[in-house]
């Protein structure tokens, strides 16, 4: 630890002990999660200061929002969450902007494959049909949040050479003609997968929001199923419900 403490300086103990933890959380390690903050006991040894000097500076970021303590864990970066709502169709794209997040796309790969037995069933496809298949994993400049899964069905006339980067839905209607109306979505708490965890570069233990969604067109028909994963440490969902009177 390089950094010591100006006994002669008209700044409080406290607040440059603030500032020091300020540059901390900015380093790549500790906001990514991965590496806790130094424990205050620590601190006040190695800085020759008590407790409760060490104990202000922490406070005055755990009040802030910037950071949490955790029993039995130790003291480590919140990471803003991002909040999205479930009865708000938008892009990814645009709701990461509307947020004023720029999105940073990891992955995005087409292959065509055999249907899996549950898109098959949900596309009412013939299971020995092939499809194309979409992968991404978007988030922005900090970290991974998400890895999808998308299945058209072969009515859609994917090609493959599309620019899978520009937002899904525009793309199906100024490529394909493909209008989508609405969506029947599942929600569920799942563990990562190694692949997953490979994938998103997160412990393996992780717990993961997973969304399936089945999207059609005005007729009702069927026009991707998607699967998704999301990082419970930056995204959450939203529903507002009102009680009819």
């Amino acid at each position: 630890m390089d950094f010591r403490l100006d006994q002669n300086s008209p700044i409080p103990l406290h607040v440059q002990i603030e500032g020091y933890l300020r540059t901390l959380i900015n380093d790549k390690e500790y906001k990514s999660g991965k590496k806790l903050l130094p424990k205050e006991m620590t601190l006040s040894k190695k800085l020759g200061v008590s407790r409760n000097t060490v104990r202000q500076a922490v406070n005055t970021l755990v009040n802030e929002g910037l950071i949490e303590r955790k029993k039995g864990v130790g003291t480590k970066v919140v990471h803003k969450k991002i909040n999205t709502r479930l009865d708000n169709w938008i892009s990814f794209t645009k709701e990461m902007q509307n947020q004023g997040i720029e999105v940073v796309n990891y992955m995005s790969r087409i292959s065509l494959v055999k249907a899996p037995e549950e898109v098959a069933i949900a596309l009412s496809i013939n299971p020995k049909k092939k499809l194309f298949k979409l992968e991404k994993i978007r988030g922005s400049k900090e970290a991974k949040y998400l890895y999808s899964e998308s299945y058209f069905h072969p009515r859609v006339g994917i090609h493959g050479n599309e620019n899978f980067n520009l937002p899904l839905y525009e793309l199906l209607e100024n490529e394909h003609d493909i209008i989508v109306s609405n969506s029947k979505e599942t929600l569920s708490a799942v563990t990562a997968t190694p692949n997953i965890s490979s994938l998103l570069d997160i412990d393996k233990v992780m717990p993961l929001l997973k969304r399936e969604r089945l999207v059609c067109d005005p007729g009702d028909r069927p026009i991707e199923y998607n699967v998704v994963y999301y990082r419970t440490d930056y995204f959450t969902y939203n529903i507002e419900i009102r009680r009819e009177p």
